[in-house]
């Protein structure tokens, strides 16, 4: 007798290789996948805007993005001493203005040429429920902790998320013709929302999602969110904080997520660089030593053999943190 509800692997029409580009936007919970791209050697653009929670956040980075349209400056906010935008998350905030919008624009202008080149774009929705502002009802990724009466809150509607993303999804298929739309949502509850209300929000990012897939073709689902509230259905599979994943609840989604969209092929070169990052984690007792250089040395050799059977990696960061080794 099986005392879990497993969530099957249903292979994707579509498989992800190390020559693919691929963007990610949305919560943190799409930071942890991109994490695991990132580390397993997938050319990876992840949250070029920060960490955003909320479908209309995203969507409109994305549309900017589209129409390539950078940032002015009089669209960024001070407050106590700190220079924000409203379209991202409070990482991008600083205390001098033009550094802060140049270092907005800087992610801008990579994250226009990546997702003009991907060939996967992955968007974690987080929550239904959203702040705008009285004045333009413009909707912000994060209030960036400005007073509760400066914004107001409400829940996304099904028809407006889907209204939105149908214009937004035939922008992105028009102006990239090879392009597969993967969303997700988070597993993690907004609990400040309150427990009903994020149960209804949660409900309403599905049943978008649901309706924007059944009307296109290249639009998927992925069950990161049933993996976690309905395989792992045990508190032993979440953080201290009992609302984010264990490091454990992590790993078996990230396997489960290679098992759906990784050949064979591909899921053998995750592996070896894997290793090698490994092998980057490891301190030694005695970095003077022979035998660590020699280390070094094996792992250089890994690289070489990796770079020749899978040309499309690019391990040069990797292949100067060994070279560093040996060249004190």
């Amino acid at each position: 007798m099986d005392f879990r509800t497993i969530v099957p692997v249903q292979t994707s029409d579509f498989h992800l290789t190390h020559a693919d580009k691929l963007m990610i936007l949305g919560s943190c919970f799409a930071e942890n996948i991109g994490k695991q791209l990132q580390e397993s050697g997938f050319m990876t653009t992840v949250n070029p805007f920060g960490v955003l929670y909320n479908p209309a956040s995203v969507g409109m980075d994305l549309q900017r993005l589209l129409q390539n349209q950078s940032f002015r400056d009089e669209e960024l906010v001070e407050y106590e001493g700190l220079y924000h935008s409203f379209s991202h998350h409070s990482l991008f905030s600083g205390t001098d203005r033009k550094k802060t919008l140049e270092n907005i624009n800087r992610s801008f202008d990579n994250a226009e040429t990546a997702l003009r080149e991907a060939s996967c774009l992955i968007i974690t929705f987080g929550t239904a429920w959203v702040y705008a502002l009285p004045s333009t009802d413009q909707i912000v990724a994060n209030c960036h902790k400005l007073p509760e009466d400066r914004f107001l809150r409400r829940r996304l509607s099904v028809d407006e998320i889907e209204y939105f993303y149908t214009d937004l999804l035939e922008m992105l298929f028009e102006a990239n013709p090879d392009l597969n739309v993967l969303f997700t949502v988070s597993p993690i509850r907004h609990m400040k929302d309150g427990f009903h209300e994020n149960t209804i929000s949660k409900a309403t990012l599905h049943l978008a999602i649901e309706g924007l897939c059944e009307s296109f073709d290249r639009a998927h689902y992925y069950p990161a969110f049933e993996l976690l509230m309905d395989d792992l259905r045990d508190y032993r599979y979440y953080a201290e904080d009992m609302v984010h994943p264990s490091p454990a609840a992590q790993r078996y989604i990230w396997e489960h997520f290679s098992d759906t969209f990784f050949q064979k092929s591909t899921k053998e070169i995750v592996r070896q660089v894997q290793q090698v990052h490994k092998a980057m984690q490891h301190k030694p007792f005695h970095p003077e030593d022979e035998a660590y250089k020699g280390f070094a040395k094996k792992n250089i050799a890994n690289i070489e053999i990796l770079s020749v059977t899978a040309p499309e990696l690019d391990l040069s960061e990797e292949r100067a943190f060994f070279e560093h080794i040996l060249s004190n």
